[in-house]
């Protein structure tokens, strides 16, 4: 049997209609999964699951505890248990407010102080928690949510262990800021929660482990499609923005499923606790040129 195989694991991916968490999806049950995908959109998890029989709808509002306890009851009552759980967040429009001006780094004294009042002024406590919500608290309570499950999906299987497989951002790492500043404060936010739940897990003997993709530029909801993305490529970005990398392309879709496959199988077994860059070497590249 091979050490990536995932027959008669049970799989719940959020947001998994679309984009990157379609093709997690996907690569899951190509390798022997039975998944789940949710979402808000019933209709758009339906269609998806039409056009390929390996995947199974199921509506939850990754925002909303009682949709949560919902999911959790169904898959509760219909698998008694949970192998592995990939926590991608809701993708469209969820970055916050944007910066009116493009940042000029040798900026005077003035002219920062008139950015930050700029700012003051245009963002909101409502803006930024709304990112928060979705982007960092909601990883968290659908993890809690389903952790019973996925200790059940451990020890029904000798000496395993069950993975979540959180979703964050290159922004969650990077140092300089592109358009806006809430994002990728709470990609920074997930990734650490990644860290902090991985050794809690470990301390109370919980058989979870949590791990994170820290996915660079793939075609999605958020970021366009493949040529709308090449077309953002072609063009020479601002520091910390949409840089080309070594790899010199977007990420394929499949790359980050494989990836996913690895954090839920057998063969990944020894990690945890990781927070694993899949962006064609974006942090290695200098965005200071």
């Amino acid at each position: 049997m091979s050490p990536l195989d995932l027959t008669s694991k049970i799989a719940l991916v959020t947001d998994g209609g679309t984009g990157i968490g379609l093709t997690i999806a996907k690569e899951l049950s190509k390798n022997g999964a039975k998944v789940y995908i949710t979402g808000r959109r019933l209709e758009v998890l339906q269609k998806t699951a039409g056009e390929d029989p390996g995947l199974i709808p199921l509506q939850m509002d990754i925002t909303d505890k009682q949709s949560i306890a919902n999911a959790v009851k169904c898959i509760d009552e219909t698998e008694g248990k949970l192998d592995i759980l990939v926590n991608k967040r809701v993708s469209a429009g969820v970055t916050g407010p944007s910066f009116p001006v493009i940042i000029d780094r040798s900026a005077t004294t003035a002219n920062a102080t008139s950015l930050g009042d700029a700012l003051f002024m245009q963002d909101s406590f409502d803006q930024w928690a709304d990112v928060f919500k979705t982007n960092t608290f909601a990883p968290y309570f659908v993890m809690m949510g389903f952790l019973s499950l996925l200790e059940r999906g451990a020890r029904a299987r000798n000496r395993e262990t069950s993975s979540v497989v959180n979703i964050s951002s290159g922004a969650g790492t990077g140092k300089l800021l592109s358009a806006c500043s809430a994002y990728p404060i709470s990609k920074a936010g997930i990734n650490h929660l990644t860290s902090v739940w991985a050794t809690e897990f470990a301390i109370h003997k919980i058989p979870v482990r949590v791990s994170c993709i820290a996915a660079g530029i793939f075609p999605s909801e958020l970021t366009g499609t493949a040529e709308e993305v090449a077309a953002a490529l072609a063009i020479k970005p601002l520091p910390g923005l949409l840089s080309p990398a070594p790899l010199m392309r977007a990420g394929k879709q499949i790359e980050i499923g494989t990836m996913a496959v690895f954090l839920s199988s057998l063969a990944g077994e020894s990690t945890n606790g990781a927070i694993i860059p899949v962006d064609g070497g974006h942090l290695v590249w200098s965005i200071l040129e």
